[in-house]
């Protein structure tokens, strides 16, 4: 018999930076958030053809925006403050398209999951009784 260890190995979530920006900039990209048009918008953001599914265009959206925030921080003549914002609109709108997109569990009543089910360590739904004391 071999020993297992009681342990479950879970990967390790990739490094999530925040965006730490001026909170002005962060302001301009709330208050465009109702006039953000996703199929409108997003290719033509992202110069492409189409519209990417939700949450697919992030990196690519953040990797740009990293790119934008490094030219406002060096000052760059080049730097367009307007592209910047709308970048700023497209992440915020986009990761709220992610989450709406994400598969969300399915929600069983509990009527029905404990119908007729009797366990002498759960009492009901909702309470639990210690099966040793």
């Amino acid at each position: 018999m071999t020993a297992m260890p009681n342990v479950i190995a879970f990967r390790r979530p990739l490094p999530q930076t925040r965006l730490r920006r001026p909170a002005t900039l962060i302001r301009a990209a709330r208050a465009g958030q109702p006039g953000w048009r996703r199929e409108r918008d997003l290719p033509r953001l992202l110069r492409c053809e189409g519209c990417p599914a939700a949450g697919d265009a992030l990196p690519r959206l953040r990797a740009h925006e990293a790119m934008m925030n490094e030219a406002r921080l060096d000052r760059d003549p080049e730097y367009d403050m307007q592209r910047h914002v709308l970048l700023m609109i497209a992440i915020l709108a986009e990761m709220r398209a992610a989450v709406a997109a994400a598969p969300q569990p399915v929600a069983v009543a509990e009527s029905a999951l404990f119908a007729g089910v009797a366990c002498p360590a759960f009492s009901g739904p909702g309470t639990a009784t210690p099966a040793h004391p």
